[in-house]
């Protein structure tokens, strides 16, 4: 994991890579994204049908995870230390309110809202350090305070427990890219006072496959056919979490 994770995205040219290179039309994250996207706006459409919630989007980045939920909520507050990230958000057409936060230090208070909330957190946990992710989740609880507050949703983008580990056995002893075990991350929502409801993995081939087209046709095919079977999760390499407060 990188302690200078949050200074990267400080640099407007590492955020127009993060949109124009991770995020390009047939990469591996829009794949992943597009299937993100139809299980989030199903699960807020199931939970939430009494009354539409407010999104919390902690790293909220370019705004990605809260354009996913557009039309379904009633408002949306987004959070990043990251003045760049955030003018991406904007340009991009992200409707929320946008919100510049420390990277460290006290722990930023979540807008406050007036019924169901639903906290959201993608491609933060895999890179940042353990007090980072502690920090963020103490957030999540101080926005949903209680079990009927509403949801929680986390992804880990770099699984342990999946095919992209064993490039990582191939170089061991190099430190070559993040993982995060499912260990570590229910570990982080004890801690907090969080129990999960369910998991689902958007991906279970890794990036790589991704790269050719013969491949990227197969692994589409698969990881499309993995969404529809939530026993997968534990097996993903990008894999959502839901939570709710005990």
């Amino acid at each position: 994991m990188r302690a200078d994770y949050a200074e990267i995205f400080q640099s407007t040219e590492n955020v127009d890579k993060y949109t124009d290179v991770v995020y390009a039309p047939g990469s591996y994250a829009t794949h992943v994204n597009t299937r993100q996207r139809r299980f989030v706006r199903d699960l807020v459409a199931r939970t939430f049908h009494d009354r539409r919630p407010v999104q919390h989007d902690f790293a909220c980045g370019t705004g990605r995870a809260i354009r996913l939920l557009h039309g379904l909520v009633r408002a949306a507050h987004g959070y990043d230390p990251s003045a760049e990230m955030l003018a991406k958000a904007t340009e991009a057409g992200t409707r929320a309110t946008l919100h510049q936060i420390a990277a460290s230090g006290d722990l930023p208070v979540p807008a406050t809202v007036d019924g169901p909330a639903l906290v959201t957190m993608f491609r933060l946990l895999l890179n940042v350090p353990e007090e980072v992710r502690d920090r963020a989740i103490a957030f999540a609880a101080a926005a949903l305070p209680t079990a009927d507050a509403g949801l929680l949703v986390v992804e880990n983008h770099g699984n342990r427990q999946s095919l992209r580990h064993l490039a990582a056995r191939r170089k061991a002893g190099e430190a070559w890219f993040s993982e995060l075990s499912h260990d570590q991350v229910l570990a982080l929502f004890e801690r907090h006072g969080f129990e999960l409801v369910e998991a689902r993995a958007f991906a279970v081939c890794p990036a790589g496959a991704y790269r050719r087209s013969w491949t990227r046709y197969v692994a589409r095919a698969i990881d499309g056919l993995a969404v529809r079977m939530p026993f997968l999760w534990r097996w993903g390499t990008d894999v959502l979490y839901v939570a709710r407060r005990r």
